[in-house]
């Protein structure tokens, strides 16, 4: 009985850390540099408010919450009432549509692994560079241009890291 309740609590845990793993992966600023923290020490403000481009909810924000919270709050409260589902369904909606002909090599690491993160990584620090970090100094004001012009990126990294984990689950559950 214990054994049976040490395995079922290992899965779970494995499990989470796998999802939470594969979502920081695809965050561009959690594979950015480690001389700003992976932007926890550049303070920016993000319209009137005070932020860091990372940290969550604190009365300094940090550059990397823009990218953990505050481009995906700003789009679900503009765009979708307020209403995740109607994100998560426009999510959807690109990967059956707009994004249908990469999905399979989203999927795909190649030499039968069941992961890549390496490949994730690379991506995520070329978005870091080429998005979160462009035009962002200390004391940053972000607005519509950051906003609207880092949104299809957020929602690029969100939908292939969703992807990927479905695949990853497949590979090693199917």
């Amino acid at each position: 009985m214990t054994t049976t309740y040490l395995l079922s609590d290992n899965l779970t845990e494995a499990l989470l850390f796998l999802s939470h793993f594969m979502g920081d992966i695809h965050q561009p600023l959690h594979v950015g540099f480690t001389s700003d923290k992976g932007g926890n020490t550049i303070d920016v403000h993000w319209y009137t408010r005070k932020s860091v481009l990372h940290h969550v909810y604190s009365v300094l924000m940090s550059s990397i919450q823009v990218w953990d919270d505050n481009i995906i709050e700003t789009a679900d409260e503009r765009f979708y009432d307020s209403n995740v589902d109607g994100l998560v369904d426009a999510l959807q909606k690109n990967i059956t549509n707009e994004w249908a002909d990469q999905v399979q090599k989203w999927e795909n690491c190649g030499g039968n692994k069941p992961t890549c993160p390496d490949i994730y990584a690379s991506e995520g620090i070329k978005a870091a560079c080429d998005w979160a970090y462009k035009g962002v100094s200390e004391d940053s004001v972000l607005k519509d241009d950051y906003f609207l012009s880092r949104l299809p990126i957020v929602n690029l990294r969100l939908a292939q890291g969703g992807v990927r984990l479905a695949a990853t689950l497949n590979r090693i559950f199917g």
